[in-house]
């Protein structure tokens, strides 16, 4: 059976299983889905400050974070996370020559991004003057020394959040929040064509559909059986 109409039937399939009111929510939210944005987590100790961003990130429409795990691996941290983990793509970068920061900025550049990384040093730029023409992908570092000198030197801009008190950095939640809360809302108000495009869409509404069934799996198969 051709993998699209495979889709087609199991999205219709599945659709039966759930209200009209969830199912409208689902096309809402899908329709503000995004990949024009991202976040990348480079190196996040404590589970709980990159859960809270993975929340922040689902919250503000973000289909995609993508995970630097050089030295340390990322662990799900369900309590923060309020389930929002399950609607979002997790991309994560590990590999044995501890150079996964680089292969994630190849694998950014491919795909057209444009490397941010946020940074508290002057000469930055601020976070409210960053040009949205070009997909962005902003790389936030660890609790203790921030983004590594790799992913400084490599990226295309560095980025600031303008701060008035004594305090140089921000938690990186809060970060991730002022900066998604500052670029989401104009791409919204702009001529940018930055909603996923319908092939996406299909792809992303089937998994939601799986996660929103009991024993998805074998409601699967056994309607694919039924229409052999």
């Amino acid at each position: 059976m051709d993998e699209v109409i495979k889709r087609k039937l199991l999205i219709d399939h599945f659709s039966n299983y759930i209200t009209d009111h969830k199912r409208d929510f689902l096309d809402q939210v899908l329709n503000l889905r995004t990949r024009y944005v991202t976040v990348v987590l480079e190196e996040i100790y404590q589970s709980q400050n990159a859960s809270a961003v993975i929340r922040t990130c689902e919250c503000m429409g973000i289909q995609d974070i993508h995970l630097i795990e050089n030295e340390t691996k990322y662990a799900i941290n369900r309590r923060v996370l309020k389930g929002s983990y399950k609607w979002v793509d997790l991309i994560k970068y590990r590999n044995k020559e501890g150079n996964a920061t680089k292969i994630c900025f190849d694998r950014l550049r491919s795909m057209g991004y444009k490397i941010l990384v946020t940074d508290p040093s002057p000469d930055g730029i601020s976070v409210h003057d960053v040009p949205i023409g070009q997909k962005i992908a902003v790389v936030m570092g660890n609790e203790l020394h921030g983004t590594s000198d790799y992913a400084i030197r490599h990226a295309d801009l560095k980025v600031r959040i303008p701060m008035y008190g004594f305090t140089e950095s921000l938690n990186i939640s809060v970060s991730a929040a002022i900066c998604l809360n500052t670029w989401v809302p104009k791409l919204h108000q702009s001529n940018i064509s930055w909603q996923l495009s319908d092939d996406e869409k299909e792809d992303i509404r089937l998994r939601w559909l799986r996660k929103m069934m009991k024993r998805p799996e074998i409601m699967e198969r056994e309607f694919l059986k039924s229409i052999q």
